[in-house]
C-alpha cells in the first residue's frame, strides 16, 4: 500500500478510536480512513509499504529505515501525520488485544508524534527507527534498546532514550548493547530494569554526571565500562567476546 498522511480530520478520527478502546464502546478499526481522501493526504514520491509481522522493534525500525533511506522524503522525524498512518497500517501489531480481548493503546505519544520536545521517543514506531537512524552506521548496536516486541519499551529503552546525550552516543549504546542483550537468547539479560543495581537507570543516572566532566562523545565503549562503577560488573562479562567485537 502506498504511504500516506493523516491530516488533521484524520488525526482527530484515529484519536477517537483510539480513545474508545478505553471506554466501554470500543469502536471498530477504522481501515478506510487509511487511504479516505478528506482524513489522509498524498505523499509524493510515492512510498509503498507492506503488511509483514515485524519480531522486535529492530526488525520493524530496520525495515522502516531502507523504505524511507533513498525514498527522497525529507524532515520525516518531524511528520505526525505520516507516523500517525503508519501507527494506523501496523495498529494489530502495536497493540495486540491482551488475553481478554481487550486493547490498551495507552498514551497519546505513542501514537501522535510528538515534535515539540524529546518525547519523540515514546512513538511506537518513530522511536525505534529514529534510534536505528541514529546507528545505520553500524545498527546492532541498538539491540539492548530495540530487542523487544513491538509494543513494548523496556527500560533499558526509555532511560536512554530520553536522554540527548546517551542516544546519540555511539560508545554508550554499544556498551549498553553489550551488558544487557543477550545475544543468544535475543532478549535482555535479567535485572536490567530500572529499580536494579547496575540496571538502565543507574546507568543514564552515573553517565549523566560523568557527562558534566568528560567528553563522552570522545571515549570508546571500553572507556565507558571503565567508567562504570561496581554495581554493574554483573553485566559486563569478558570484554573479547564476539558480541563486543561486533559492536565496535
Amino acid at each position: 500500500m502506498n504511504v500516506r498522511r493523516l491530516n488533521d480530520q484524520g488525526i482527530e478520527r484515529f484519536t477517537a478510536f483510539l480513545d474508545s478502546l478505553s471506554g466501554d464502546a470500543p469502536m471498530p478499526y477504522p481501515s478506510a480512513l487509511l487511504t479516505d481522501p478528506d482524513g489522509t493526504w498524498e505523499i509524493q514520491p510515492t512510498i509503498e509499504v507492506e503488511q509483514r509481522a515485524f519480531g522486535s522493534r529492530y526488525a520493524a525500525a530496520e525495515y522502516l529505515y531502507n523504505v524511507f533511506k533513498d525514498s527522497g522524503l525529507t524532515n520525516i522525524e518531524r511528520d505526525p501525520g505520516l507516523w500517525a498512518w503508519l501507527s494506523l497500517f501496523y495498529f494489530e501489531q502495536l497493540c495486540p488485544p491482551n488475553a481478554r480481548g481487550e486493547r490498551k493503546p495507552g498514551e497519546g505519544a505513542r501514537w501522535i508524534l510528538n515534535t515539540s520536545g524529546r518525547r519523540y521517543y515514546r512513538h511506537l514506531l518513530a522511536g525505534p527507527f529514529l534510534v536505528f537512524r541514529q546507528h545505520a552506521d553500524h545498527p546492532e548496536r541498538t539491540l539492548a534498546l530495540l530487542c523487544g516486541p513491538l509494543h513494548q519499551m523496556s527500560d533499558v529503552y526509555l532511560e536512554i532514550a530520553d536522554s540527548p546525550q546517551l542516544i546519540t552516543n555511539p560508545a554508550i549504546i554499544a556498551a549498553a548493547t553489550f551488558m544487557y542483550y543477550d545475544s543468544e537468547k535475543g532478549r535482555l539479560k535479567r535485572g536490567t530494569a530500572r529499580d536494579k543495581p547496575g540496571g538502565a537507570r543507574r546507568m543514564g543516572e552515573v553517565l549523566s554526571q560523568f557527562d558534566c566532566t568528560w567528553d563522552l562523545y570522545s571515549v570508546s565503549a571500553e572507556d565507558v565500562f571503565a567508567l562504570l562503577p561496581q554495581e554493574f560488573d554483573r553485566f559486563k562479562g569478558g570484554l573479547q567476546s564476539r558480541l563486543f567485537t561486533q559492536l565496535n
